[in-house]
């Protein structure tokens, strides 16, 4: 039986690489490829994917986002977070979105395609370095308002452009920064931005 995969990343190169590596080994089959993660759920449908391997960081929603959606929309598809990004909040955080498999790009291929199998045989795969990362780092102290609003400031926007983005006033922003700043245990919003960033809360 021939598993049919999906790749998404946002880097022409990376996804090309990533399937003809793939294409070699005899049941796996590269079926489709996006390069947005808002493209993932309906190219899966559209293709009878089996697997989808995601990129995380993706124009449109990243990766993290997409297999939260795709488990909405299709739980029987199956989904591998492949990324350069090995940061202990983003494991958290995909396998609360419900992927089945989370792994560094530097996996080697026959390593990668025996992930591709586990996944699709129901079983979950992790980065073994990951999951003790992810273990001893504690967990996300951010509220989902402080994440957004410390996302938000990744771009050193001013505060009323803060607000305005993410709907609320100029005084909650600024508490919800301040205690975010608070929590990571930094100096400004934008060191507390890199923090949460680092570790993959935002």
């Amino acid at each position: 039986m021939t598993i049919r995969l999906l790749l998404a990343d946002d880097q022409a190169l990376v996804r090309g690489a990533l399937a003809a590596l793939l294409d070699l080994e005899p049941d796996l089959e590269v079926v489709a490829q996006v390069g947005r993660g808002d493209e993932v759920v309906a190219a899966a449908v559209d293709a009878a994917a089996d697997v989808c391997l995601l990129d995380i960081e993706m124009p449109g929603c990243d990766g993290i986002e997409a297999a939260a959606a795709l488990h909405t929309a299709a739980p029987g598809i199956r989904s591998l977070v492949v990324t350069t990004f090995g940061r202990p909040g983003y494991l958290r955080r995909a396998v609360d979105a419900g992927v089945s498999g989370f792994v560094v790009k530097d996996t080697p291929a026959a390593e990668l395609a025996d992930a591709v199998r586990r996944v699709h045989a129901g079983l979950r795969v992790i980065d073994p370095t990951l999951a003790t990362e992810s273990l001893t780092s504690g967990d996300n102290p951010l509220t989902a308002r402080e994440c957004e609003v410390l996302t938000a400031a990744l771009s050193g926007a001013p505060v009323a452009q803060i607000a305005a983005q993410v709907h609320l006033s100029a005084g909650t922003v600024r508490n919800h920064l301040s205690s975010a700043i608070g929590k990571t245990g930094t100096a400004t919003r934008a060191e507390a931005a890199r923090v949460a960033r680092e570790r993959g809360w935002i």
